[in-house]
């Protein structure tokens, strides 16, 4: 690059990283007629980072929908649960707590709307994840709160890409795609622009990991700059070297849930610069990972989105301890998994189950939703599973079908790394079908289906009749080996609520704001050690606001 000349331009705000949460800040300087720099180390394709390849999930509080459904929300039940599965416990949980009372507020009051304003559909069933399972002020949702949005990921980036697309036509947004920041620009503690390299251009599609090989360099001012450029979850290096002791040693293989290009470069650059980066041990990886047959990146696994009714054992066998069952305590289970000293274990289900409790999150697994087709959402209710996910039991690795117990166990050892006893399997299954015979039962993993089907919403669309799984009607029997997920950075850039970076000492980093997963949702982890789910993108929406907002005064 010796002898290329430096690009420089100016705006009023510079946004670094052009995923939900850019997205939504880069707007709000929009509206407020603010000249804005979006740059961002990938090509235009990717515009919505991983948000577009999200389910769409949201969290609101006592929302029309609930109370169509009989749900009973409040802000003080939300806000019960919301601390309780946070476990706020250190020194620097200071914003984090102030953040999650401010979203909480704002889930139950003007996000909504102002979202509607924005163009926001929502799918008329409440899902409920997270439902935890130790006690009224522990850990999980006491009510359902997650909405799906109808058009999935791209119709929530399509909300705020719009109006930056619209501020680019008026001459008010310039896009600076293959892009990398390398350094930030600091003046007399104020930050002032960001410098980097100018990578070579590239017409990979979505998520395909793309050339870093720099031709240029470039040199960009501002009165204000924004990161939002996202977390770590597909490096795995930052991973392993953030990852929390309480869990345990880190596992030697997880798939990998988000793009190449979610790296956590701007997380050690702001800290170098004199951010305070806080929480970097805390994050959220899930347990129902499935490696996709039509992989997009590197490793790319998927994730299940399970019903209570599948039975789920350890890579050993054993059956899951009380209340580690389907859906219920993510990290949890990572925790109790990763302490078995394997990195995987199984769902045992049949085909009734699956036809009806297996989900698989994403947009692109979901085409009704995403393609807002009420047509396609009408085949969900027809005999046989969804197509995405019958596509998966037929061509996924991880899936092992089979008539009998035993057979089923002989696929399950070709593809595990542990020979399990076909007949020790056999006698949990018919250990748990005794359980099933009536409507009472001491194990409580049967009682959480019973508890479950009193939700209207769960009865209908999610949750199977309880019946036996060695009875021969509901088969074939099916196993599916689960493998562990990266996804989300909870720790970060420590923000206030304007979501200013603040330094080591506690004071403001002039000209520097933070928004989305880079600053952990919101003051540096807003979710404290664990997600209330339907959570993250709402957190990109209300953080990236706020910086935004801040950024344009």
């Amino acid at each position: 690059m010796n002898g290329t000349a430096k690009s420089t331009r100016t705006a009023d705000a510079i946004v670094v990283g052009g995923g939900l949460a850019g997205l939504v800040a880069a707007a709000e300087l929009v509206d407020k007629g603010k000249r804005v720099i979006l740059v961002d180390q990938e090509n235009e394709a990717n515009l919505g980072g991983q948000a577009f390849w999200s389910f769409g999930g949201l969290f609101f509080v006592d929302s029309p929908e609930q109370r169509r459904l009989g749900i009973k929300d409040s802000y003080d039940l939300a806000l019960q649960d919301w601390m309780g599965t946070a476990g706020f416990d250190r020194e620097e949980d200071l914003w984090p707590r102030r953040w999650a009372q401010a979203y909480v507020e704002f889930a139950a009051g003007e996000k909504r709307s102002w979202l509607r304003q924005r163009g926001l559909k929502i799918f008329p069933l409440v899902g409920w994840a997270e439902r935890g399972g130790y006690g009224p002020d522990g850990h999980g949702n006491s009510v359902p709160r997650f909405h799906i949005t109808w058009g999935t990921g791209p119709a929530l980036v399509d909300m705020f890409a719009a109006t930056v697309r619209d501020g680019a036509d008026r001459g008010l947004v310039d896009f600076a795609f293959r892009h990398r920041v390398d350094e930030l620009l600091v003046s007399d503690g104020v930050a002032t622009g960001v410098r980097g390299s100018v990578l070579e251009p590239s017409d990979v599609a979505r998520g395909v990991p793309s050339s870093r090989l720099a031709v240029g360099e470039f040199e960009f001012t501002a009165g204000a700059v924004v990161v939002t450029s996202g977390g770590i979850g597909a490096n795995w290096d930052l991973v392993k070297k953030n990852w929390p002791a309480r869990l345990g040693t880190p596992p030697q293989h997880m798939l990998t849930g988000v793009p190449a290009h979610v790296d956590g470069r701007m997380l050690e650059i702001s800290r170098r610069a004199g951010a305070s980066l806080i929480n970097s041990d805390r994050m959220w990886h899930y347990t129902e990972g499935i490696t996709n047959y039509d992989s997009v990146w590197p490793n790319h696994g998927i994730r299940i989105l399970p019903g209570p009714s599948s039975l789920w054992l350890d890579a050993t066998g054993k059956q899951l301890p009380a209340p580690l069952f389907p859906g219920f305590d993510t990290l949890g289970t990572l925790e109790h998994i990763v302490r078995t000293g394997y990195d995987y274990s199984w769902f045992v289900l049949d085909q009734k189950i699956i036809e009806k409790e297996f989900g698989l999150s994403g947009q692109e697994q979901n085409p009704d939703l995403t393609g807002r087709s009420v047509r396609k959402l009408l085949e969900r209710i027809r005999p046989g599973a969804p197509g995405p996910v019958e596509a998966f039991k037929r061509r996924g690795e991880d899936f092992v079908v089979a008539d009998s117990v035993r057979e089923l166990v002989a696929g399950m050892n070709k593809i595990g790394s542990v020979d399990l006893d076909a007949d020790a399997v056999e006698a949990t299954l018919i250990a748990r079908d005794r359980e099933m015979v009536n409507g009472f039962s001491k194990d409580l993993s049967v009682s959480v289906i019973h508890a479950a089907r009193k939700y209207k919403g769960d009865r209908v669309a999610r949750i199977a009749s309880p019946h036996r799984l060695l009875d021969p009607a509901s088969g074939p029997l099916i196993a599916v080996k689960l493998h562990l997920l990266t996804r989300k950075t909870l720790g970060g850039l420590e923000t206030d609520l304007d979501s200013r970076v603040l330094r080591t000492d506690g004071t403001p980093f002039d000209g520097l704001f933070a928004a989305g997963e880079v600053a952990g949702f919101g003051g540096g982890g807003v979710h404290g050690y664990r997600s209330l789910e339907g959570t993250f993108l709402g957190g990109c929406i209300f953080s990236g606001r706020a910086a935004g907002r801040a950024a344009a005064r």
